[in-house]
């Protein structure tokens, strides 16, 4: 998730005009660190010790 967020966020820098990739972007990222501090805290997200 956080390697889509930061491909969306370069894509949004190509094509100005689609704000759309901004805003899915920057909440893919977002979500993706959220997850990834979560499991590295030893916590289940989905059941699952590692969400990858």
């Amino acid at each position: 998730m956080i390697g889509l967020g930061i491909i969306l966020l370069i894509l949004a820098l190509l094509f100005p005009k689609l704000a759309a990739l901004w805003f899915i972007g920057i909440l893919l990222l977002i979500v993706g660190i959220i997850l990834a501090v979560l499991g590295a805290m030893g916590r289940a997200v989905g059941g699952r010790r590692h969400y990858y």
